[in-house]
């Protein structure tokens, strides 16, 4: 059995649930997170607890049982607490600046780039050089980052570029001059 997806799910308070027709939806708050549910795997409700069992024992049920209890997982704590990422900018003349429906990066280049704020997300820069990724939804907190980070990679010789706070960035000895002949 899934080591992740045998855990029941504690339910927190003020956030309602709704499944029927293999869908499940949360909402608290005028927030609403929804997922569908695979054939596979079932949901036993209580009223604050939440257990994910499987149909069967086959290969497809098995791979389904953890993910879908992460899944939910992730759309009550997302529901109840938010997630949230902070990515920093290392680098000469590297800033951020929060404008209210985009960000305005200068990472080196010829000219600015201005980041659209999708819906859902929120940015906050506490100050020119970090920012600071908040929303309920974990996968797109984690689109959203990895996007503003693909804009200008950290590079292995000088560590220059956008990178998560806990990256660590594998730093590369440069060349050295007048090698032997």
């Amino acid at each position: 059995m899934s080591q992740i997806g045998k855990k029941p799910i504690s339910i927190p308070s003020g956030i309602e649930i709704e499944y029927k027709n293999n869908s499940f939806q949360a909402s608290k708050g005028g927030k609403i997170l929804s997922c569908i549910v695979h054939d596979e795997v079932s949901l036993d409700i209580n009223e604050n607890e939440i257990f994910v069992k499987r149909k069967d024992d086959s290969k497809k049920a098995k791979e389904l049982h953890g993910l879908t209890r992460a899944l939910m997982n992730n759309i009550l704590k997302g529901l109840d607490q938010g997630f949230q990422k902070e990515l920093n900018l290392v680098g000469v003349g590297y800033t951020v600046e929060n404008k209210n429906e985009f960000l305005l990066l200068n990472l080196g280049f010829s000219h600015p780039i201005y980041f659209q704020k999708p819906d859902g997300i929120d940015f906050e820069t506490p100050n020119n050089t970090t920012i600071i990724v908040r929303g309920i939804d974990n996968q797109l907190v984690g689109d959203v980052s990895a996007k503003i980070r693909e804009l200008r990679k950290p590079e292995p010789y000088k560590g220059k570029g956008v990178k998560y706070k806990d990256e660590i960035i594998r730093r590369k000895a440069g060349k050295t001059v007048g090698g032997a002949a």
